[in-house]
């Protein structure tokens, strides 16, 4: 039985790209000690970029924050997210690594959870909001609009990687990663979910976003904002794990519940964003500027 499964691995294999032959790999470079991988710069990318458009954002009319409130923020938004992606992946993940305390501060290692830095990025700004006196609930649209960026330059720092791969496929687009079975048995063509993911949490959902602030009056509804990121993140996540292997740690979780631990952690996301949606218009307000320009109704 078990010579037709491998005969057909092959065949589906034969026809598509390796991922050995497209010469990508994890580290930039290399000096001395100290290596820059792809993963470490596509974090400082989507923080520089998303503060650059955060910017763009701040100089429209009705903002909830000055342009000298900017660089405070991006501290207290990175600090949540290395916080609490690293603990998120620890506790939802990972959970074994409490046995080796030490084995968590390895960031280096790898291993971090996006639901997990999501709520650290929002602990981080409803705690700078406070400091401030702001509207933490909309400071939060406005991160919302920028979120993409990381996500889109993460996923593919995760291709690049050659990790976090899909299921098999005979699809034409299907790619042969490296050491997805055991030593001995043919790999098989696999979904770039990597690729999937980047599309549709970085590119989609940044359209999405880009459309709803600027073309609509969505940023003057409270919570609007952060929704449509919370429900269109959670809905294309959710699509995108159908076609993903889980972690190996998980799998008999996944196969216990049917649903992978991403797919169970986008359930309250979807129905957070959904509420969100659904009662901002009741906390729509006249919104006065903190710093020049006209009050918008």
């Amino acid at each position: 039985m078990i010579l037709p499964v491998i005969a057909a691995a092959a065949g589906v294999a034969a026809d598509h790209v390796r991922f050995a032959d497209l010469g990508l790999h994890p580290d930039v470079f290399s000096i001395g000690f100290f290596t820059l991988r792809w993963y470490s710069l596509a974090y400082i990318a989507g923080i520089v970029v998303g503060w650059w458009y955060l910017l763009k954002l701040l100089a429209q009319p009705g903002a909830p924050m000055a342009r000298r409130h900017a660089d405070d923020l991006v501290f207290y938004a990175t600090l949540g997210i290395i916080l609490g992606g690293r603990i998120g992946y620890v506790l939802f993940y990972a959970p074994r690594m409490l046995l080796e305390p030490l084995s968590v501060f390895r960031l280096w290692d790898g291993g971090m959870s996006f639901h997990g830095g999501v709520i650290g990025t929002s602990l981080g700004l409803i705690w700078f909001a406070r400091r401030h006196g702001l509207d933490w609930l909309r400071i939060h649209d406005y991160v919302a609009c920028v979120v993409p960026f990381g996500l889109f330059f993460g996923r593919l720092a995760n291709f690049v990687n050659g990790e976090l791969w899909g299921k098999p496929t005979d699809a034409a687009w299907g790619i042969v990663f490296e050491r997805t079975v055991p030593i001995g048995m043919i790999e098989p063509a696999r979904h770039p979910s990597q690729l999937y993911e980047a599309g549709l949490e970085g590119v989609a959902l940044f359209a999405l976003l880009f459309y709803f602030f600027w073309r609509t009056k969505a940023r003057y509804n409270p919570g609007m904002l952060v929704g449509i990121f919370l429900a269109g993140y959670g809905v294309a996540r959710f699509t995108v794990e159908f076609f993903r292997e889980p972690d190996q740690q998980l799998r008999e979780f996944a196969a216990a519940t049917g649903l992978h631990m991403g797919q169970w952690l986008c359930v309250p996301m979807i129905a957070g964003g959904a509420f969100l949606i659904a009662t901002a218009k009741k906390r729509r307000q006249r919104v006065e500027p903190l710093a020049g320009g006209e009050s918008v109704a």
